[in-house]
């Protein structure tokens, strides 16, 4: 798929609530149409702010956990945490400039 960290059950607290950067975790499945949308945009925000923000991915079908945790019922779902806390969560297909534009304000 991508270079982008694939994130577990298993890693997520270590990886994302415990990371020192900001970080944006896409909530995704293989068969969910939006989720290819939004994935190319995630892989270019990825770039475009390596070092500054951790960006990952999460498969909601292998990991079961994480996303009941989050409430998460539909996806694709966008969550960017920032100290180990939920800073905003954006749910469906959106364009690059809003999520884009979402990600800045945890800089």
């Amino acid at each position: 798929m991508s270079d982008i960290m694939q994130v577990t059950d298993e890693n997520f607290d270590t990886e994302i609530m415990k990371s020192n950067l900001p970080a944006l975790v896409d909530f995704w499945a293989e068969w969910c149409g939006p989720c290819r949308m939004v994935g190319p945009v995630v892989e270019e925000l990825s770039k475009a702010y390596e070092g500054k923000v951790k960006v990952a991915k999460m498969d909601v079908d292998k990991n079961r956990q994480t996303p009941a945790k989050f409430g998460i019922r539909n996806i694709p779902t966008l969550i960017f945490f920032k100290g180990g806390e939920v800073a905003q969560t954006i749910i469906g297909a959106q364009p690059k400039t809003y999520i884009e534009g979402e990600l800045k304000k945890l800089l």
